[in-house]
């Protein structure tokens, strides 16, 4: 109810200004005290996905807090999980502004960010200073400057120094915002990048005595042979899970909209058929491996996370739907899930 009188004067602001007014004003009523009074009881439906016990099915996708700067405001929305980031090895600014983008009339975003970030050593202090003993994704990406044939080793940095904090690691392999990340979605450099991260995470789950599951995030802009071709090389390497989807390069619905023709990745409403599409297609290839998926990509109400998980997903995540519905969005998809789970049980 609240967000529904602030959201006009929200939308009145640049999108990455009202963004970050957001979460400042979400930290000081957390440090006030009052935040926890101000949001919706969270749902307590536990769910168990890659060996870790989800407090309910609903978690923040990546892309909300790159940082780690709000994980204890951003967690009294009750989600299930929270995933920071993308973070790559060193700080970088992104690409220049303005880089968001609303488009009201089809509930949608188009953003450019580029992976702006803090570098991976200031999250880690963040998350350690945060106190914070939910489930906790971090998402890790590469430098822009680094070299795709050298992007192995920037995951690899990232790994390493986020282990020891996060319950699970999302590899972003999808953005469409840092030149040329995509293409380790295709065979060879895929294969490369995720036989050394299995072969990292052995070695580290060694050394902490504690195994940190590996999601691997993928675009919607795939065609049937592509999601095979990922889906039988996650199987092969024993990763943990698939999050699909990120953002769409697609326009289809929306060019004719203002902004509509800007750069960037789309999310939001019209990227929700096809993320729903991409999920179905590859739980379908993934079923009876034990790997899981992860949906995302338009959820505006708990319907539409009803909708991920029927066609394969199980966990969804949300981010966009957050600007459009409010913190309330939340408790209406993890009580829509439960509901769901009831009636099928």
């Amino acid at each position: 109810m609240l967000y529904r009188l602030l959201r006009p004067f929200l939308f009145m602001i640049d999108p990455e200004q009202a963004h970050k007014l957001s979460l400042r004003g979400l930290d000081l009523l957390e440090n006030l005290g009052l935040l926890k009074w101000l949001m919706p009881k969270p749902v307590r439906a536990p769910v168990t996905v890659m060996g870790i016990e989800f407090p309910n099915a609903v978690g923040l996708a990546a892309g909300m807090d790159k940082n780690g700067d709000h994980i204890m405001a951003l967690s009294r929305f009750g989600f299930g999980h929270i995933e920071i980031g993308t973070v790559t090895p060193r700080p970088q600014p992104g690409n220049p502004k303005p880089r968001m983008f609303r488009l009201p009339a089809a509930e949608g975003i188009i953003n450019r960010m580029g992976f702006n970030n803090d570098g991976v050593d200031k999250l880690v202090q963040n998350v350690r200073n945060s106190g914070y003993r939910g489930v906790l994704g971090i998402n890790i990406g590469k430098n822009f400057d680094t070299p795709i044939e050298q992007a192995v080793n920037d995951y690899l940095i990232c790994l390493d120094k986020v282990y020891p904090l996060a319950s699970y690691v999302a590899v972003n392999i999808s953005s469409p915002n840092t030149k040329n990340l995509r293409q380790l979605q295709e065979s060879e450099e895929l294969e490369k990048l995720l036989s050394a991260l299995k072969s990292r995470q052995t070695e580290l789950a060694r050394e902490h005595d504690r195994y940190v599951p590996l999601a691997l995030k993928i675009a919607p802009d795939l065609d049937p042979v592509q999601i095979r071709d990922i889906a039988e090389r996650v199987i092969r390497h024993h990763f943990d899970a698939v999050i699909a989807t990120n953002t769409t390069i697609s326009r289809a619905g929306v060019e004719h909209l203002p902004h509509g023709g800007e750069m960037g990745g789309l999310s939001g409403a019209p990227v929700c058929a096809r993320a729903t599409s991409v999920i179905r297609e590859l739980a379908g290839i993934l079923h009876g491996s034990g790997i899981p998926v992860i949906g995302v990509g338009g959820i505006l109400d708990g319907e539409g996370a009803v909708e991920k998980t029927l066609a394969g997903a199980q966990l969804v995540q949300v981010y966009s739907g957050l600007v459009y519905r409010g913190p309330d969005l939340v408790r209406d998809c993890a009580a829509a899930l439960q509901q769901q789970r009831a009636n099928h049980i």
